[in-house]
């Protein structure tokens, strides 16, 4: 019996396994990258599983692994478990999955990491430099060396003036030694990080950080805990719970991941996390979208490496190297931003939930308004709840007022109501009173779109079934689809007229509204056209805690989890965006938010006020949200989903087909409904084959179904059999979304 390995072949969309002999004197273990020969062809793959093979009994012989890309396992053996966890569950190749978990420079056939060359001076040089001639400039080198030891080379030359051409003859006459390092390039390496304190806990805090410690305990004993739902309002101190559950986890030797949702809010945990970690804060992990490719491969690698054992960072961040996993937390559990949308379309808050469950560790979903999924799973007992019902300090609650815009559009005949009377108010008394406001609009650009009154044209995109948002610092027509811009007309398109108009209002408006009203205020404006540089985002966040800035607007990049104390008002200028749109989750999306942007306030000792403004004042969503009512609106919810049998009563799996060319994409997905609707399971449903709501996209056509029942893995199989049978032309895709989060 000879030693081999199973490896999976990397590819677009293949799950090619194939079985290679170990050679000689070479040592691999699962999750390890190799290069191997297919179709004597050069290739790369990853190892996952080993086997034994007696090559005696072959009718065809095994090629041998022909190196490693790295010594290092790049996936541990429950990473590996996970994938095929996610493959089959979420219909994805598992060569995909793996792909997903890994950064793009690991994947190729080299590692791609930052090296530099160091010059150090050699042992014994006092002695050797009487045998050589040491001319000004190279002394120059050796005092430099003498005082700072080893150091890059870029860095003599450039930053210290000294000479290249010396600092090679002095490695000629073997007195500098010249070599290869690799660089760890760390994202906050400019910030200096000062050690706080673990804080008090209140009554309610001690309760949920016993009952996670009681989970892990639990574990030891060989017990297996339920995943733990905290519902704590805005501002009751979730995140020093996690911040002491994870110090005794790191006691105890074990390693933590930590989940946000938004990029926006990575710097500020990031920062919390350092800080109180400050003695091993080389053992914090940031991992996000906004870190170069660089340095989020190095980030990753410190992690693989065990020098790192707590890991920060958006969804991706889940799929952590970590071994001997301790504790996972999903802070703002309830956020669509942990959904993937492109393959594999994976749930991380989920994910979460099945590596914890497979690496036997406590994770614990936190939010001040929890999904309706996690909310309905502790009431029928598939979660533990834990409850924080009081702002720290016995903080109040911010005060929320209904603005019915209905009534202040007919004050002006000046097109709509942007600030309400009663919002530029009480932003005047903020500013003579030196306190903060944010104010919050989930639209970004100068205006919705343009229009002309005189035959109805509207600005449409080329490429999209959807209406192009005007930026005036662009003078830009720009589609937030595809990305499709350009220039403005002058005048109707249509019908010639030069009375064309800009309907409606973004970020961009609003701020020069502000900077008109507000003439000696300072603004500063917060979406992704105007947080586009490196570390912006961070600095302006730490201005405004430096109260460098007065009035702070922004979409929903500032609508979660910031803590600035000085912050007393909150305005939110539309709350009827998402409110009216074809999904059944809009109602749930909009008291989210209206809840997380009202949190944003009297988070220090002033109390706090937020102004809705609404065009609809008595939605349930609203009414609820202003009363700071998650279970009343729940209960209401919950109702009307059983009723009509939407999540989380029954699952659903949204089949999407979609090609350049319209009526292939009709006709493929009509073809795809008669198979899936002959022979259906019982207790599923299947409806009937109509336009996506964006029924085009980055120019194709986009046609859907829906597939529902109580089973997800009895429909993904189902799927899977008559998929097994089906081709469809080069240029039509299906896609499969289980667990949809967008029904568009």
């Amino acid at each position: 019996m000879e030693k081999a390995v199973k490896v999976l072949i990397d590819g677009a969309t293949s799950d090619l396994t194939f079985s290679y002999l170990v050679p000689e004197g070479m040592s691999v273990t699962p999750g390890q990258r190799v290069r191997i020969r297919l179709r004597n062809r050069p290739a790369v793959g990853t190892i996952i599983s080993l086997e034994k093979v007696d090559t005696a009994t072959l009718s065809y012989s095994l090629k041998p692994i022909e190196g490693v890309v790295s010594e290092d396992a790049f996936l541990t053996p429950g990473l590996i478990e996970l994938a095929n966890w996610i493959s089959s569950f979420y219909l994805a190749p598992v060569e995909t999955v793996m792909r997903t978990m890994l950064p793009k420079p690991s994947r190729g056939e080299h590692e791609k990491r930052k090296k530099e060359k160091t010059a150090a001076l050699v042992t014994g040089y006092e002695a050797k430099t009487a045998a050589h001639r040491i001319s000004k400039k190279q002394r120059e080198v050796i005092e430099f060396l003498e005082v700072n030891g080893l150091t890059a080379l870029a860095v003599m030359i450039s930053a210290q003036g000294l000479s290249r051409s010396s600092i090679k003859s002095l490695e000629d006459k073997g007195l500098v030694e010249i070599e290869e390092r690799i660089v760890q390039r760390d994202p906050l390496s400019n910030v200096e990080y000062v050690a706080n304190e673990a804080l008090e806990l209140n009554s309610e805090q001690k309760e949920v950080l016993e009952e996670v410690l009681e989970a892990g305990r639990k574990i030891s004993r060989g017990e297996k805990p339920k995943p733990i739902l905290l519902y704590g309002v805005t501002g009751s101190g979730k995140t020093e719970v996690y911040l002491q559950a994870i110090q005794d986890t790191i006691r105890e030797g074990k390693g933590a991941i930590v989940l946000v949702p938004e990029i926006s809010l990575t710097p500020q945990t990031a920062d919390r996390f350092k800080q109180r970690f400050a003695a091993i804060q080389d053992q914090v992990a940031i991992l996000h979208s906004n870190l170069s490719e660089g340095e989020r491969h190095d980030e990753w690698r410190k992690v693989l490496e065990q020098k790192a054992r707590i890991v920060i960072g958006a969804r991706s961040a889940i799929f952590s190297p970590i071994k001997n996993l301790g504790l996972i937390v999903v802070d703002e559990e309830h956020e669509n931003s942990y959904k993937q949308d492109i393959v594999p379309r994976y749930q991380a808050r989920d994910i979460a939930v099945v590596r914890a469950h497979l690496e036997k560790c406590p994770v614990l979903l936190a939010s001040a308004t929890p999904s309706l999924e996690s909310w309905n799973n502790t009431l029928t007992g598939k979660y533990d709840l834990a409850t924080m019902s009081k702002r720290v300090d016995d903080q109040k609650m911010p005060l929320i007022r209904i603005i019915d815009m209905r009534l202040e559009g007919k004050k002006t005949k000046s097109g709509p109501t942007i600030l309400s009377t009663k919002l530029r108010q009480s932003m005047e008394q903020r500013l003579e009173d030196g306190e903060q406001t944010i104010l919050f609009l989930n639209r970004r650009g100068f205006a919705r779109n343009i229009l002309c009154p005189e035959c109805g044209y509207v600005a449409n995109c080329r490429h999209c079934a959807t209406t192009m948002t005007f930026h005036r610092g662009e003078d830009r027509l720009i589609c937030h689809i595809c990305g499709f811009s350009q220039l403005p007309p002058r005048k109707c398109p249509e019908c010639s007229s030069k009375s064309i108009v800009n309907a409606g209002f973004g970020t961009e408006r609003v701020e020069e509204i502000l900077q008109k009203v507000f003439v000696d205020a300072r603004i500063t404006r917060v979406d992704t056209d105007s947080m586009r540089k490196k570390n912006q985002l961070r600095d302006t966040l730490n201005d405004f805690r430096a109260k460098k800035i007065d009035i702070l607007l922004g979409t929903q990049m500032i609508a979660k989890g910031l803590h600035f104390p000085n912050v007393t008002l909150v305005g939110i200028l539309n709350a009827d965006v998402g409110l009216h749109i074809p999904d059944f989750r809009a109602g749930e999306r909009t008291f989210q938010l209206l809840t997380q942007v009202a949190g944003r306030a009297g988070r220090g000792e002033l109390e706090g006020e937020v102004v809705v403004q609404t065009y609809t004042p008595h939605h349930p969503s609203i009414q609820h949200a202003r009363h700071h009512d998650f279970e009343g609106f729940a209960e209401q919810e919950l109702q009307m989903r059983k009723q009509f049998g939407h999540p989380p009563f029954q699952r659903m799996v949204l089949v999407t087909v979609r090609s350049v060319h319209q009526e292939r994409a009709e006709f493929s997905l009509k073809t795809l409904h008669a198979r899936l609707k002959r022979g259906l399971p019982e207790g599923m449903g299947l409806t009937d084959p109509l336009p996506s709501p964006l029924v085009k996209s980055h120019d194709q056509w986009r046609y859907q179904v829906i597939l529902k029942g109580l089973n997800p893995r009895r429909m993904t199989e189902h799927i899977r059999t008559v998929m097994k049978d089906l081709t469809f032309p080069s240029d039509v895709i299906v896609t499969f979304d289980v667990d949809p989060y967008s029904m568009g």
